[in-house]
């Protein structure tokens, strides 16, 4: 089923199954805000951050989590839409939606659910398919709570709720977190997923709670809106969700008319989404032999995927150069090239490369080559390189607070002070969160 080899570049549009037509090939992927305020609404710093980045180029913005129930956030300053939403913060949605559809530009809704990896700061007891842990040290998470079948169908019901009211406010499309060890990602995983009932067990039952969603979802949003889901090509975690129970779903995915499919891997367990390893060794089915040469973190699978389903495929993670990007495209079978953290400090980078201004992002491994690493970028200590990429994280998202203060960002900043900076952050906002 792999289709025939034609010759494209980032700068040609694309027209999805739907009939929804995208005017280029560079998608801004999800990165978590921490925009929102203490009801988990969206506020005019969204408006700031996107305006900002939808001048940039990119055909398409997804935003970060937007939760369907904020007492189970992926952090504090999540959005989260859940039962009847006030006119204020609808319009809010609305004003977010038109900062990049005003540009030109699609912005798709991530919709998500934390699951067991809801911070403890936030909640206790988390809620997951099964009562299992994250292994992780330092008490970052609580035990979670099973979920009876009951809730579990509740939740399809908040997912499409939060798809419609995207609908409504004037996103282009959305995109379902079915990837990085979340909730619809943990059902599909028989190490998280130790259920015996109709959500667990067999990959079609452990899949069904994701399939009742897109489908659901297609239903209530009718056939001409963007649906995408992204998932997890392995957990990388033995006896995880593996590459081989990957490929059944994203058939069905297809037979559920799904639009676009961004293959990604990990969790907070195997944070491979950010091009390395946990504490622990990953688990690999098989070892992908040319991914690093190639840029990017998770392409031989996208290419292995693409020889069982037609629907378009997106990337990312890894690419920086035009020349492989427009390789993958042409060579590899893959339709959209995601990037994140090089916009958080060259937001007209996408513009630059579309137009041939220039050949390359600047990474952010060149941005924290500068200096503002912990241990030392080539540290061979695997729990140095844990801690680097925590360090990092914190300050990546201390950039985005910053371009939604309408600020630039600060690549000085020095990853020791973001880290302090950004726990004390996180806490004040779990602090603060109204649940009244």
């Amino acid at each position: 089923r792999k289709r025939a080899k034609m010759s494209t570049t980032i700068s040609d549009p694309l027209t999805l199954p739907c009939g929804v037509t995208l005017p280029n090939r560079l998608v801004k992927a999800a990165m978590t805000e921490g925009l929102a305020d203490a009801r988990n609404r969206a506020t005019d710093r969204h408006i700031t951050l996107y305006r900002r980045w939808a001048l940039g180029g990119a055909g398409v913005h997804i935003t970060g989590n937007v939760q369907i129930d904020r007492r189970y956030l992926e952090r504090p300053g999540n959005v989260a839409i859940e039962g009847p939403q006030d006119e204020a913060h609808l319009e809010t949605l609305r004003a977010w939606a038109r900062s990049v559809t005003d540009q030109g530009a699609h912005i798709w809704m991530q919709i998500s659910h934390a699951g067991r990896q809801t911070p403890a700061a936030v909640t206790t007891e988390p809620v997951a398919p099964s009562a299992v842990p994250v292994e992780l040290p330092g008490g970052q998470f609580g035990r979670p709570r099973e979920l009876s079948a009951e809730e579990i169908s509740a939740l399809v019901d908040r997912f499409v709720h939060a798809a419609k009211v995207a609908q409504e406010t004037g996103f282009s499309g959305i995109q379902i977190h079915a990837a990085h060890g979340y909730l619809l990602s943990e059902f599909l995983s028989p190490r998280v997923n130790q259920r015996s009932d109709e959500w667990g067990g067999s990959l079609e039952n452990r899949a069904r709670f994701l399939l009742s969603v897109v489908r659901r979802c297609r239903e209530a949003l009718g056939p001409g809106f963007p649906i995408s889901v992204k998932l997890n090509s392995a957990d990388f975690q033995k006896g995880g969700f593996s590459f081989e129970d990957c490929l059944q779903v994203v058939r069905w995915l297809e037979e559920a008319t799904c639009d676009c499919l961004e293959i990604s891997g990990g969790s907070y367990e195997q944070p491979m989404m950010m091009g390395i390893e946990g504490l622990k060794p990953a688990h690999r089915e098989r070892k992908p032999a040319s991914t690093q040469a190639r840029e990017a973190y998770f392409l031989d699978y996208a290419d292995e995927i693409r020889k069982v389903i037609t629907i378009p495929l997106m990337v990312t993670g890894g690419f920086r150069t035009a020349r492989a990007m427009n390789e993958a495209l042409t060579e590899d079978g893959i339709d959209l090239i995601g990037f994140a953290r090089p916009i958080c400090v060259e937001t007209d980078g996408p513009r630059q490369l579309l137009y041939g201004e220039k050949d390359r992002l600047t990474s952010w491994e060149d941005q924290l080559a500068i200096g503002p690493w912990i241990f030392g970028p080539n540290s061979p200590v695997k729990f140095f390189k844990v801690m680097n990429a925590i360090a990092a994280q914190a300050w990546f998202c201390l950039q985005i607070l910053r371009m939604g203060e309408g600020d630039h960002p600060d690549t000085k900043m020095n990853a020791l002070k973001a880290l302090g900076r950004y726990q004390k952050g996180e806490q004040q906002k779990a602090n603060e969160l109204d649940y009244l």
